[in-house]
């Protein structure tokens, strides 16, 4: 066997279709586009979803919910996961971030108060439950607030 001797599989290359090409090659005149109607147009094709001028599926069902553009989402850190960094240290959601506790960085942490909590710890987040923050204050810990970028400049558009 040689390198000379490799073709492709039978069948596996296949010539494209040119079409508008002249009479000649079986796809000339009207381009395989037929004769008249809105296929053979340029620019002539129906949306999708369109049924023929009848009240399409997407208009016929009824509509309920809202949503909401301003909603906030935050990642929640329970107390329990924060055992395993060291006593005394500072816990940021960039370090959360780090142990792989927060997925995406820059997005807002709330700490909830669930599991057993034992050491004190100064933890920086963008939000705390009253559980959370009562255990932590409990220990000697500080909770700390951190602002987003979006809350520092709603508040310095209304003036604060």
């Amino acid at each position: 066997m040689n390198l000379s001797d490799l073709k492709p599989a039978p069948g596996s290359n296949k010539k494209r279709k040119r079409v508008g090409r002249g009479d000649g090659s079986g796809h000339g005149k009207t381009a395989c586009r037929g004769h008249k109607g809105q296929g053979s147009r340029s620019g002539g094709n129906i949306a999708p979803g369109f049924e023929g001028g009848q009240m399409p599926l997407q208009r016929r069902l009824p509509k309920h919910g809202f949503h909401n553009p301003f909603r906030r989402t935050w990642v929640v850190v329970n107390l329990g996961q924060l055992e395993s960094f060291a006593a005394g240290t500072e816990v940021t959601p960039e370090a959360l971030h780090e142990r792989r506790l927060v997925r995406r960085k820059g997005e807002p942490v709330k700490v909830l108060g669930d599991g057993e909590f034992t050491k004190k710890l100064t933890i920086r987040a963008h939000a705390f439950s009253a559980k959370a923050k009562e255990k932590i204050e409990s220990l000697g810990g500080k909770a700390e607030v951190i602002q987003t970028v979006t809350e520092g400049k709603r508040e310095a558009a209304a003036g604060k």
